[in-house]
Parts: structure tokens; sequence; C-alpha cells
């Protein structure tokens, strides 16, 4: 399997490379796959130029094949206004749009800030909800102030092992038409949404594995409560 791990940060070294590598290793740890780092600092010129004219260079395309071929993939962005980086946002707005159907994805950010903790939620989630990923439960925020801290490690430890489960699921879960991945049957965000954000997936512990409750079913069993 291949794992593509997609970093924002712009210094070198940045503390968004730093999780985007914490949350690599904590994958791995749980899956057998082959990383690959894209930094997109490194990209800037290139996604600029592909915005402005259509094509994109080489390299770039080079980076959005490897995305959309990926197992799974691990998206790491700074926290700019409150939301994600400008360059983050860009690259994702020039990957074709059905690029990222079904699969599993890992959300993470960091920034100088506890008060930015939600990011990952109003911000991170929705933008990949519309591009029909399927974001694991357990997206990961850094502030400053939370590395060495022992619950930074855990939710990294857990958020991997979330990432790992489902790359393994979609691994086997082949389509008629030979395509690998986890994607509903219906093609709209909005019929995705509702998967991800009503409690459908009852438990996602590793350990434990996890069970995919239909809406419909769990709805009829709260009524019955």
């Amino acid at each position: 399997m291949k794992l593509i791990v997609v970093s924002a940060g712009l210094s070198s070294p940045s503390s968004t490379r730093l999780l985007a590598d914490r949350l690599t290793a904590a994958t791995l740890s749980h899956v057998d796959a082959a990383p690959e780092v894209i930094e997109l600092r490194d990209l800037a010129t290139e996604i600029a130029q592909h915005l402005v004219t259509g094509f994109p260079p080489a390299r770039l395309a080079a980076a959005l094949d490897a995305v959309a071929a990926a197992d799974g993939l691990i998206a790491v962005t700074p926290t700019f206004a409150a939301s994600y980086s400008g360059l983050f946002k860009s690259f994702f707005d020039v990957l074709d749009k059905d690029a990222l159907t079904g699969k599993p994805v890992l959300l993470g950010a960091t920034g100088g800030t506890p008060r930015h903790s939600l990011v990952t939620e109003h911000a991170l989630r929705p933008l990949f909800t519309y591009l029909r990923a399927l974001a694991v439960p357990t997206a990961v925020y850094a502030a400053s102030e939370d590395w060495g801290e022992e619950g930074l490690a855990q939710r990294i430890a857990r958020a991997g092992g979330e990432l790992a489960h489902f790359m393994t699921a979609a691994a086997e879960h082949v389509t008629p038409g030979g395509a690998r991945g986890l994607a509903p049957d219906v093609d709209t965000a909005p019929a995705i949404a509702p998967r991800s954000l009503t409690g459908a997936i009852t438990s996602v512990d590793p350990a434990d594995g996890f069970e995919v409750v239909p809406f419909a079913q769990r709805l009829a069993a709260l009524r019955v409560e």
C-alpha cells in the first residue's frame, strides 16, 4: 500500500512537518505501507502557475498523481486566520475533483495557541467531506504548548491506528470495476456527511475494530429507546 503525506509547513524545520512525521510513524506502526511526503512549500510556484494557466508543471503533476493513487492520505496544515493556509487550500483546489473519493484521510493542523483547536472540525473536515474523502474520526491539532505532552502523543497514536484500520479495509474492498475504496453508492457530499456526523460509526478503537450501522437502523433504535 502507498501512504501519501501532504505537509503545508512554510519553514524548515516546521512544527507542521514534525506533526506529519509523527502521524506517519503512528500509522506505519499498524500497517505496512510505503510513505511519500509532499512538501507544498516546494511546489508553491507550480501551484500558482496551475491556478493561472490550468496546466500543472511536471513536479506538481507528479504530486497530484501520487495523491490520487494513494491508499491513504495524511494532510497537515498550519493554522492561518483560524483556518487552513492558502497554500494548503490551493493544492486541493487543483486536485482532480474525484481523486479523494472514498480515500481514507487523517487530518492534522498546528498553531500557536489552543484557541484554534477546532480548526480541524470547522475548516478541514468540511473541505474533505466536500471532496468525498473518508476523514477518520480523530483529527489532531497541536498547539505550541502541546509538544511533549502525553495527550498529544495519545491523540497521534489513536489517529494513526484509525487511518491504518481504514486503509486496510479500503484495500480489501474492490468494486466490480476494479477500483479500491470505501466510497458510498451515492455520489454526493451531502449524502456522505450524515454518515460521519450522526454517530453511524459506533466504534473506532483499532483494537476492537469498527462497526458501521446504517443511519435508518440507528434512528429506529433511538426511537425504540
